[in-house]
């Protein structure tokens, strides 16, 4: 039996009732969830390789045997430093990573629409959303469902007023909290900030609160054809804090109908 929520206007308050697409009643599989994500994340994983001559530029030879020492590859004159070998400073690698291996992983249409499905249903599961680190005090449901209005923003604070009306503030606030600044050299690796996740917001069409969201700290807008199981269950844990506009969920009725994978 389809789910029904309240759709609350941007003061926080319900205005109307709605049913729940199919697609909500879909069976959680984290395992299915975990593969379709790692199979998007590995399309943008860089090549890794070797030059074909790194540590080979050397003249070293070995002296062979009877001569009570170790038979690798030795540079000339009286020092014997090793070279070229395996396990030798500034040597060849044994088994160096090639830019040909096939790193892009890849999965069934069919399993790959069960975890779009699964990460849309788990969005409905206060349990998951709370056990994935969102504050869920002062939230009345889940998911929430907001009226079309608020896809029109166009200020970042009347994003914030909207946003704490709905009772999502304990979850910004944690999210703020979160900011640090990366220790070691992975700040000079464009990684130098490092914050937890935050809310999604699901609209039909962005009308101007994409802009208007993009300072806030962890929030994330995207539309319902642009929907993947990345941004659903980030880092591969499904359940993330979803607030849907009313049109978002009519479109997505439309789209997948009964949901059915």
């Amino acid at each position: 039996m389809a789910k029904t929520v309240k759709v609350f206007d941007l003061n926080g308050k319900p205005v109307e009732k709605l049913k729940l697409p199919q697609i909500f009643e879909t069976p959680i599989r984290p395992d299915v969830i975990k593969r379709a994500v790692l199979a998007l994340q590995s399309k943008r994983f860089q090549p890794q390789g070797r030059d074909p001559m790194a540590g080979k530029r050397t003249t070293a030879e070995s002296r062979g045997v009877g001569l009570a020492m170790a038979r690798i590859p030795r540079i000339k004159g009286p020092g014997g430093t090793g070279a070229f070998a395996p396990g030798t400073v500034g040597g060849r690698v044994a088994h160096p990573p090639t830019s040909e291996k096939k790193i892009v992983k890849r999965i069934p249409k069919k399993e790959k629409r069960l975890a779009l499905f699964s990460a849309i249903a788990a969005t409905a599961s206060k349990e998951l959303v709370a056990s994935r680190g969102h504050s869920v005090e002062d939230i009345s449901q889940v998911p929430i469902v907001a009226v079309d209005e608020l896809e029109s923003l166009k200020k970042t604070k009347e994003v914030e007023e909207a946003l704490i009306n709905l009772g999502v503030l304990s979850d910004l606030y944690r999210v703020r909290e979160s900011v640090k600044v990366r220790a070691g050299k992975g700040k000079r690796r464009g990684r130098k900030i490092k914050q937890a996740v935050g809310p999604l917001i699901v609209v039909a069409e962005d009308k101007g609160i994409g802009e208007a969201a993009r300072n806030i700290p962890g929030l994330e807008i995207v539309t319902v054809k642009s929907l993947n199981p990345e941004v659903l269950a980030p880092g591969t844990h499904p359940g993330r804090l979803t607030i849907w506009t009313k049109s978002a969920i009519e479109t997505l009725d439309k789209l997948y109908g009964g949901g059915e994978a």
